[in-house]
């Protein structure tokens, strides 16, 4: 492989896939394993850590519990240096520590003719570290934007260093409009940012049998079937679809509702899940499937009837593609880029976030309705990967050559 013409890509990300916690960062190791399809790619997974977490996991059992220090990943190298991190303080360390951490391993990968460019996913920490990485390795790096970055540039600690970064990046990617709006009102050039959203996998996510799909998981041929997929955590919303379960089921008394999902780096909260499930009446009526693998997917949204997600906060949702790929309209609320994904009524209705009546409405009138399946099909296929890891790869190819240029 020549190497003028094959960049080699150091991707740099604090939430990254492991035999520990597989669940994570599944929606940057899809993205950049299909680069790797064309780019030699490797990858450097800082953890947070810090001395006394272990005591922390004895009151929260899925406190940071760690990643193997390497794993080969689909032939793709993946190292896991730890970061010192305290929690709920000094975050504005955390960039510089975790580029500290990732140091030795990006020099030796230089030194092997492995680093060309260093790819950050999140503008902070991950991309302010890639900052200083890259100045201290004459290497160029680029971010992309995935979400955090709309809290964390209104963090008067963080929000310098997150727009430094930003400015320095050789090319900024963002997975959705909304976030590049974001960064362009905080002073980011409009030049430098530009959108490329996430693929979905039409191979491996499309309509399966219904009712061979619901005798699987036990579910009656004719009730009507709500499921949600994500980490049980309040950001992303399930406890706001259980709320107004009750009235649903008014008109829709077979109504389930599948919860797909478990512990993720932002907590826990199935056990309050839980306890509103009881509360409300529900136990026979909200399942909680827990954390299933990709290949699990396809068969859980066939069997059911509308994907909703009442999340407070997304910057590019790949699950909305995954369940439309699977012929599944989508209720979410009108957050993040969202509406860049379900931009059209025949795909699906955004609500108002908080507005509990509206998403009760959403929800039920989607259970009324004849939805066009083959429509929303075809949409997901117009979503694919390729045209996306294309884009990617050609500026890729196109930072290294400017870079080889510049330093002569």
């Amino acid at each position: 492989m020549n190497t003028a013409k094959h960049p080699h890509i150091v991707v740099l990300s604090s939430l990254f896939p492991s035999s520990v916690q597989p669940g994570a960062g599944l929606f940057i190791r899809e993205r950049m394993f299909r680069v790797a399809r064309r780019l030699p790619v490797a990858v450097v997974a800082p953890t947070p850590w810090f001395p006394l977490q272990s005591l922390i996991r004895r009151f929260k059992p899925h406190f940071r519990p760690g990643a193997p220090a390497h794993e080969s990943q689909a032939g793709i190298d993946v190292w896991f240096p730890r970061f010192l991190s305290v929690p709920g303080l000094f975050k504005k360390f955390d960039g510089l520590m975790m580029a500290i951490c990732s140091l030795p391993h990006l020099r030796r990968l230089k030194n092997a003719g492995r680093l060309d460019i260093i790819d950050a996913h999140f503008a902070y920490p991950d991309g302010y570290a890639a900052s200083l990485l890259g100045r201290w390795l004459k290497v160029p790096f680029t971010i992309t934007l995935r979400g955090t970055e709309t809290r964390h540039v209104r963090d008067g600690r963080l929000a310098g260093r997150l727009l430094q970064a930003v400015q320095r990046a050789a090319r900024v990617f963002s997975v959705s409009e909304s976030l590049r709006q974001l960064l362009i009102a905080h002073g980011a050039s409009p030049q430098q940012i530009e959108v490329i959203g996430n693929g979905v996998d039409t191979k491996r996510f499309a309509p399966q049998d219904k009712a061979a799909c619901r005798r699987t998981l036990g579910i009656p041929p004719r009730a009507h079937v709500l499921v949600s997929v994500g980490g049980l955590v309040p950001r992303k919303g399930f406890h706001r679809v259980i709320e107004v379960l009750p009235q649903i089921r008014q008109q829709f008394p077979d109504l389930i509702f599948l919860v797909v999902g478990g512990p993720s780096a932002e907590g826990n909260n199935r056990a309050e899940l839980e306890q509103q499930v009881q509360a409300l009446g529900l136990d026979d009526r909200v399942h909680f499937l827990g954390p299933r693998q990709p290949d699990e997917l396809p068969a859980i949204l066939s069997a059911a009837d509308i994907f909703v997600l009442a999340t407070s906060n997304e910057g590019w949702a790949n699950v909305f593609l995954e369940a439309l790929a699977c012929g599944l309209p989508v209720v979410t609320t009108d957050v993040g880029g969202n509406k860049e994904v379900i931009c059209d009524d025949d795909l699906g209705i955004v609500v108002p976030f908080g507005d509990q009546e509206a998403l009760r409405e959403a929800i039920a009138r989607s259970l009324q309705r004849d939805w066009d399946t083959a429509r929303i099909r075809r949409y997901a296929e117009d979503n694919a990967w390729d045209e996306r890891v294309e884009r990617l790869s050609t500026r890729f190819i196109r930072i290294a050559a400017e870079a080889r240029e510049q330093h002569g």
